[in-house]
């Protein structure tokens, strides 16, 4: 039998993370996919009705939670992938490193477009 292997500690702050944004995840997709599916069918969907969704604060919180949690679920799933490949030493640093400067260019790009979509900006 092989013997498993995970980054991811049961009970560490990390496995934690992962599955409380997982759980989150869910609950938000399912809030999009009933919204933009079900209540507007995709052929309804434009950009002015989209503008007008995020100009609503509890939507674009919603959204801008989306965002920051599916960033940082997704970072630290493929950081915890990695190392369950043995990614070790200086490797582990430069790739700690990338996916940190990414994970913020990502958030602040998304934050940035939400503001500009919502009219704040």
């Amino acid at each position: 039998m092989a013997e498993r292997y995970s980054s991811f500690r049961s009970g560490s702050t990390s496995w934690l993370l992962q599955r409380v944004t997982a759980a989150f995840l869910v609950v938000v997709l399912a809030f999009h996919f009933f919204l933009l599916h079900f209540v507007n069918h995709a052929s309804e969907v434009t950009f002015a009705g989209t503008q007008a969704r995020m100009s609503e604060w509890g939507y674009l919180l919603t959204m801008v939670l989306f965002l920051l949690t599916a960033t940082f679920h997704g970072v630290n799933g493929v950081y915890a992938a990695l190392l369950n490949q043995g990614l070790t030493g200086t490797k582990k640093r430069v790739v700690q490193a990338v996916l940190g400067v990414a994970a913020v260019a990502l958030a602040a790009q998304g934050i940035y477009v939400a503001l500009v979509m919502s009219g704040v900006m």
